[in-house]
């Protein structure tokens, strides 16, 4: 389920440079993939017979609209448009830093210890994100001279990091496709509104592969996706969970090869095989802690 989640994930990168590439005001399309997505769960919930509690308390539905802001608003926000500016596979390479930002929090909040080896895997996978943001150059970030798009990109890794890190609060307590449906008709409403201030909302004028590229975000990358991905967090637990988000930036590289053609150059691939090989580290020993 998890490596299914994966596949779909990296698939999302494709598809939302699509929308980005031949859409300039795209947040129209990312509240109706949510919305689109919200009406999957919801449907597939229902011929399930499946139940989709509300939360119980204003505690609960405060930690909802914390994820669809963090999960669903401020990503949608920062991938749309930065995959305006950076390369799809070059963009997940960026956000597989996601488990590290992940256990920086959790050791920040007192949660988890600091052991030499997870922080000799932090210390790689930034060197090897670094590399990946200066398009080679591990020190343009430091001099200044990275631009919006990487900044965009890096705020998609920080945004999902305090998704999956607030997911926490309320995986004992809701269903998995509860907490994806709420969640992602919440962040439609933001996206919506966002939209709004954006402007230039024509659906006459997209073109077939942005609404097909909004469907598959829809359904695959949001629908089925995110609900595996909270149910498997809910089942193994968040460290463990994260592990499988590894394999993303390998199937988005491989899929915009494919897909769009896109050619990363051997530094960009290395500072990904950094990122990827620290996150490892700092992974695996969170399992054995």
């Amino acid at each position: 389920m998890l490596i299914g989640a994966m596949f779909m994930w990296g698939g999302t990168w494709i598809a939302g440079r699509i929308i980005a590439k031949e859409v300039a005001a795209p947040l129209a399309v990312a509240s109706l993939r949510f919305v689109l997505a919200g009406l999957v769960v919801a449907a597939f919930a229902l011929g399930s017979g499946r139940r989709l509690p509300l939360p119980a308390t204003a505690k609960a539905w405060g930690v909802i609209a914390a994820l669809a802001f963090t999960g669903v608003f401020l990503y949608g926000l920062c991938f749309f448009y930065g995959l305006q500016l950076v390369a799809a596979g070059r963009g997940a390479l960026v956000v597989a830093l996601n488990p590290v930002v992940v256990a920086l929090l959790a050791w920040l909040f007192g949660q988890e210890r600091m052991s030499p080896r997870k922080g000799l895997g932090i210390a790689i996978a930034l060197l090897g994100c670094l590399t990946v943001i200066g398009n080679g150059d591990p020190l343009a970030l430091l001099q200044g001279e990275v631009s919006l798009g990487e900044w965009l990109i890096l705020g998609c890794a920080l945004s999902w990091a305090a998704y999956t890190f607030i997911g926490r609060r309320v995986a004992q307590s809701l269903p998995a496709l509860a907490v994806t449906l709420y969640a992602s008709l919440l962040g439609a409403l933001f996206l919506g509104l966002g939209a709004l201030l954006e402007g230039a909302i024509e659906p006459a004028k997209w073109s077939l592969r942005v609404w097909a590229a909004m469907a598959f975000l829809a359904v695959f990358g949001t629908a089925m996706a995110y609900t595996w991905f909270t149910a498997a967090v809910q089942q193994i637990g968040v460290a463990r969970a994260s592990v499988f988000i590894n394999l993303v930036p390998v199937f988005a590289v491989l899929q915009a090869a494919v897909l769009l053609d896109e050619r990363l150059g051997l530094p960009v691939l290395v500072g990904g095989l950094l990122v990827i090989a620290g996150v490892w580290l700092t992974s695996h020993q969170k399992e054995r802690t």
